[in-house]
């Protein structure tokens, strides 16, 4: 028999990335021996902490497959039979308290709820980060609603986004909703794209970069790309180049896959950081010049986006219950639109002035502020 879990590798952090430590996803080859069962008893008898509402659910949304194929509830297993099941969230660890914290609401209805999260929330509970998280303030301003009242570990939760990133989310308000947008998350059949600032030029206007992903051996905090696939997830990021300041460049960038960091981690391997991306090398003067007033007008870019600049502007996916495809986008959030407009200003002054100089010799005093 082969009965394979893969759970959350919970350390506190979230991820523009890897989503699939949101889900429980099992694989259980029916022994020779099994009598006619039907699979969402056998299931309940088989996983540990799982309801039979819940497996209902997962079957309802079509997060059950028997030889690859989607089941109802009342299939009856018989030997030999692969059984695939996706949950959308992990076994409970901890309780979880509301907090009163504002959210920004985009758009909501009975099933499904947008957010634009600012940046600097965490996303959700983990070690060093048990209160002030958007599951925190959801369970707030959702407290009426039964799966915000039955101390889940993530209710609603099925994608999510690191601390620092900003941008648009989809959380569920029930359990039917959850599951089904957990599939689509897990298949990858969602629209994500994000938008970065990175540092260095393009040759390409677009491009893709694969490499598996997996924690750097060196710092286990960080992770790596391993070009040649010998350990990690395989990954793929496609990239557009959407404005060039000559030493830093704006780009959109979709996922492919979703791994923890992805964005981040290809960028660098690509020689491109996230502009003030402190883990991943990107808070340095990386490009440009070695004069004074350059690095005083960089520094001061990295005060205006205290953070890696990296948005998740839009988001596609079908509606749990009307099966209408939804798409949602944002603007930049302030800090990311500031920092754009002064390299907008110090790009079109270098390529204007008839000094060809002008770049060396910065005379923007406003920048030494």
């Amino acid at each position: 028999m082969v009965d394979e879990a893969y759970q959350v590798e919970d350390e506190g952090k979230e991820s523009e990335g890897d989503d699939q430590d949101l889900f429980e996803h099992y694989k259980i080859v029916i022994e020779k021996g099994q009598v006619l069962l039907r699979v969402d008893k056998f299931l309940q008898n088989r996983i540990e902490n799982t309801s039979r509402s819940r497996i209902q659910n997962a079957a309802d949304a079509g997060n059950i497959h028997v030889n690859g194929k989607p089941v109802k509830s009342n299939y009856k297993v018989k030997p030999f039979d692969v059984v695939a099941v996706v949950f959308a969230y992990p076994p409970r660890d901890r309780e979880l308290k509301p907090e009163n914290i504002p959210l920004d609401i985009v758009y909501e209805d009975d099933d499904v709820i947008i957010i634009n999260k600012k940046p600097g929330m965490v996303v959700h509970p983990g070690f060093g980060n048990y209160s002030g998280t958007l599951i925190n303030a959801v369970l707030y301003h959702f407290h009426n609603l039964p799966l915000f009242q039955q101390n889940q570990p993530r209710p609603g939760l099925v994608h999510r986004l690191d601390k620092n990133t900003s941008g648009i989310m989809v959380l569920a308000k029930n359990e039917f909703a959850m599951t089904h947008l957990a599939r689509q998350f897990f298949e990858r059949t969602t629209q994500r794209r994000y938008v970065a600032l990175v540092w260095g030029d393009f040759k390409e206007d677009e491009g893709t970069i694969t490499g598996h992903i997996d924690r750097d051996v060196k710092d286990r905090k960080t992770f790596t790309v391993y070009p040649d696939g010998e350990t990690g997830r395989h990954a793929i990021t496609h990239y557009k180049v959407l404005q060039r300041f000559g030493y830093v460049t704006l780009v959109e960038c979709k996922l492919e896959t979703g791994r923890t960091h992805q964005i981040r981690v290809h960028m660098k391997y690509i020689g491109h950081p996230l502009f003030n991306d402190e883990v991943y090398g990107g808070d340095k003067v990386l490009k440009g010049t070695t004069f004074t007033n350059y690095k005083q007008f960089v520094h001061n870019c990295f005060a205006t986006i205290p953070r890696h600049a990296l948005h998740a502007k839009s988001l596609g996916f079908v509606h749990p219950v009307t099966k209408e495809e939804m798409f949602f986008d944002s603007e930049y959030p302030n800090d990311l639109q500031a920092v754009l407009e002064r390299w907008v200003k110090y790009f079109e002054n270098r390529i204007t002035k008839e000094n060809p100089q002008y770049l060396e010799e910065e005379d923007d005093d406003s920048e030494k502020s």
